[in-house]
This record gives structure tokens, C-alpha cells and sequence, in this order.
């Protein structure tokens, strides 16, 4: 009996050893936040550094002579905010205008303005290692406006550069 205490200790003193030599520095990898959104049944993102707030898409009024892609603009606390149809820089048909449509207020530089989305999906914290490059055989508008992707609840998520959609815009 003594023989095998002695064994044992043996074996866990080992083992306690071998566990502190190999231990391990968990290392916190920098995080992303990113507004998870749908246009179309596909699921898009922005870095959440970019939006500033999200509103419901109510009273969005036309203004005459406006490019096809400004919606018209609504009234955000006293200040006038023009409003974005995404659909059109990205080549996509216009979405229909429901009780989940949101407008995501986005900023870059000095530009500001609310960007129309089908619904808002999600708000996380991605891993920066996460988000992939874009694939380099995308074709059409969209390929202009894509920072990277990435895999999020078994579902494929395009990320979108505002700084790029914003610069369409003033070109």
C-alpha cells in the first residue's frame, strides 16, 4: 500500500510539473464591433465604429431631383439627415419599406448620413482574425464596397466599408 502512495505521488507531482512548464499566456485578441444587417435576405455588416446611431424608418420625405440612390431625407432631433438606398450602389433591386427597415446613421470624416436597411440582425464583438478578405473573383457594384467577410451564426457575412460607400457618393 505504501509503494503505491509513493507511485501516485509520484505520477501528480509529475503531472503538477509538466503542467506549469506548459503553461499557457491566454492572450485577449483584439475584437471588432460590427452591425450585423439584411438587405434582400443577405446578411451584410458595417464596423460599428462607422454608425452612430440606428433609427426606425419613419417620414422619410422625397426630395425632387435627388440621385437615384438618396431615399429623401428625415429629421433627426432638429437636424436634417439625407437617407441612403444601399440597394441601388450595390446593384441590388429596391427592398420593400416594412415595420423592421432601419436607418443606420453612419459617419466618415465630415460626411453623415442614414443608410437604409431591411433589418438589423445582430450587434457583436468579432475577433479581428475573423473577418477575411474579400474573394478577388467578386464581380459587380458590390465588389467596390466590400472590406472582407466572415462566418457568423452558419452564415456568410459581407462587410461593408461606409468610408467607400460615402466616397461613391461624393464622386
Amino acid at each position: 500500500m505504501d509503494i503505491d502512495k509513493k507511485k501516485s505521488d509520484l505520477i501528480l507531482n509529475e503531472i503538477e510539473k509538466r503542467r506549469l512548464r506548459e503553461k499557457t499566456v491566454d492572450v485577449e485578441e483584439e475584437k471588432v464591433k460590427l452591425v450585423i444587417f439584411l438587405l434582400l435576405d443577405e446578411y451584410y455588416a458595417f464596423y460599428g465604429v462607422a454608425v452612430k446611431e440606428i433609427l426606425p424608418s419613419a417620414n422619410i420625405f422625397y426630395v425632387p431631383g435627388s440621385p437615384d440612390f438618396i431615399t429623401g431625407v428625415i429629421n433627426v432631433r432638429g437636424d436634417i439627415e439625407s437617407v441612403i438606398n444601399i440597394n441601388k450602389l450595390l446593384g441590388l433591386p429596391d427592398s420593400r419599406i416594412t415595420q423592421k427597415s432601419r436607418i443606420a446613421v453612419a459617419v466618415n470624416g465630415n460626411m453623415r448620413s442614414g443608410i437604409l436597411l431591411d433589418a438589423i440582425e445582430d450587434v457583436i464583438d468579432a475577433p479581428l482574425s475573423s473577418i477575411k478578405p474579400p474573394l478577388s473573383t467578386l464581380e459587380g457594384s458590390k465588389k467596390d464596397f466590400i472590406t472582407g467577410e466572415l462566418f457568423y451564426n452558419n452564415r456568410n457575412i459581407t462587410v461593408l466599408d461606409v468610408e467607400k460607400i460615402f466616397g461613391r457618393i461624393m464622386a
